[in-house]
């Protein structure tokens, strides 16, 4: 059976109608447990950060937000060690444009977007399905054998090469049941 990915703000009336019988989970932030495991703001600790030898995150968000480059800020460190899934937002209104991610924590070299996806986001992600959740991602492989299950994230897009909106972490993990992880940078 096919793993689907869906917007978390459709009613439950719409998402019935639109997967009749489909075992629907939600994998954001606000997921109950164990699914909010799956959530890139999910603080597993011990996150490898990319490009930065003997540094981890508590969360893939962390890492997403501590190498962002901003017009008047630079890295943010801080954000590796937060473990609330919360405050790890860092936003143009207060820092002025993104100018790229840090490739690394130390690193000398700004990454546009797609590249930071690449290079960043993906093995950061990966690393948790691997190494922190593979009871969940075993779990939802056995459910999807009897059913389809559908995913509830905030974002829908599965193509790291389209910019035009949030990379969804629900596709990442149908990608990464399927086999077919997006190349890494």
């Amino acid at each position: 059976m096919p793993i689907q990915v869906a917007g978390r703000r459709r009613s439950a009336a719409s998402l019935a109608k639109a997967f009749p019988g489909a075992e629907v989970i939600d994998v954001t932030s606000r997921a109950d447990e164990p699914w909010v495991r799956l959530s890139p703001f999910y603080p597993h600790g011990g996150i490898p950060v990319p490009q930065t030898p003997g540094v981890t995150s508590q969360s893939v968000e962390g890492i997403w937000q501590a190498l962002k480059v901003f017009e008047t800020a630079d890295v943010d460190p801080a954000k590796l060690a937060i473990t609330t899934m919360t405050g790890l937002k860092r936003t143009v209104r207060k820092h002025g444009p993104v100018r790229g991610h840090r490739d690394g924590l130390h690193g000398d070299r700004l990454l546009p977007y797609r590249a930071a996806r690449r290079r960043i986001y993906l093995p950061a992600y990966r690393w948790v399905l691997e190494h922190r959740t593979g009871d969940l991602v075993e779990r939802l492989r056995l459910l999807a054998a009897d059913r389809e299950v559908v995913l509830l994230d905030y974002t829908t897009n599965g193509d790291v090469d389209d910019p035009a909106t949030p990379l969804s972490h629900a596709a990442l993990i149908c990608l990464h049941l399927q086999g077919k992880w997006p190349e890494e940078d």
